[in-house]
């Protein structure tokens, strides 16, 4: 996935020269705390490869200003925790410049940042909080979880005319799998269906996407066959293939690692019950983080979704019958 997302940005910079990176450590010899960028500033030169001073407000305010005079930056913030420093330059800037212009001013903005989930990093290196973003209209939020989309859903975001959150997880850098070759982009506000299958839909995203895989492999083995769809992006948010995968199966589990109290799932299942209610067999379960700053790794790995956790969370769903 890191080379993925690699090669999506060097095509960007190759192919449109309104586009250019910012942010901590992103040009060499850094390349960013986990060498994403490695490279970059040496072929598209410093002018395009900006290292900033540590200063989110700064790197977002700048980028904002440039991509409301027709450019196309790319900002990182290294690590998701520290984007509450900008907030007020991505929700009352960014995400409002289409409105309060009427229409006149796009900010075709990329956000790129990680998170650190399941590293063990602690409580303010580790939060998932891609659901902050959710409430935020104006601004569009996207989490990969294979290398095919991370690339495909990154170029797309870098072309899109108003700001892009792009959530990657340190976790998932090295999962492995085939990029199509040449110009490839993901539609976002697009699900996919990881795996199909017909008892009970998983719905997730990013690095739930694994865990609810491996969840579907121990549970293919007691006899139920579950679907796993991939949201791939929170905003725009694919409820067609959510509803119509639920609608076949009667069941859902939703699953993610921000906390699961007012979490994305909250919306997702919702949604769920508001549409299909006098269709479904069992309630909608949701399987989040523990609504609790995160600790050390073992503690960590006790109050995150896990295979085992989403099993338990499918049988239970499967008990009930209406």
């Amino acid at each position: 996935m890191k080379a993925a997302i690699h090669e999506a940005l060097d095509e960007a910079l190759t192919e449109d020269p309104r586009v250019f990176l910012l942010g901590e450590d992103v040009a060499d010899p850094g390349g960013g705390i986990s060498g994403v960028t490695l490279g970059l500033s040496a072929k598209h030169g410093a002018d395009r490869v900006l290292d900033t001073p540590i200063s989110e407000a700064a790197i977002l305010g700048a980028a904002v200003g440039a991509a409301l005079e027709g450019q196309r930056p790319i900002a990182e913030i290294m690590i998701m925790d520290f984007i509450a420093i900008a907030m007020d330059q991505i929700v009352n800037a960014a995400a409002k410049a289409r409105f309060m212009s009427a229409g006149r001013t796009t900010c075709p903005l990329t956000i790129r940042t990680m998170t650190m989930g399941g590293s063990g990093a602690g409580a303010t290196h580790t939060q998932s909080l891609e659901g902050w973003f959710m409430g935020v209209p104006g601004l569009k939020v996207i989490v990969p979880s294979t290398p095919a989309d991370a690339k495909g859903l990154l170029r797309t975001a870098i072309a899109d005319p108003d700001p892009c959150l792009f959530v990657e997880s340190r976790i998932l850098y090295g999962v492995r799998g085939e990029v199509p070759p040449g110009e490839h982009r993901v539609p976002l506000g697009k699900a996919d269906v990881k795996r199909p299958g017909t008892d009970a839909t998983i719905v997730t995203y990013g690095r739930g996407v694994h865990e609810s895989l491996a969840a579907a492999d121990i549970l293919r083995e007691a006899g139920i066959d579950v679907e796993v769809l991939d949201l791939r992006t929170l905003v725009p948010l694919d409820m067609r293939t959510v509803l119509g995968s639920v609608a076949r199966t009667r069941r859902a589990v939703v699953v993610h690692h921000a906390t699961r109290f007012a979490g994305p799932g909250a919306e997702v299942a919702a949604q769920i019950a508001d549409q299909l209610f006098g269709q479904l067999a069992a309630p909608v379960a949701r399987v989040g983080g523990a609504f609790r700053p995160n600790a050390a790794k073992a503690l960590e790995a006790r109050t995150s979704p896990t295979p085992d956790r989403i099993v338990e969370a499918v049988r239970a769903t499967m008990e009930i019958s209406r």
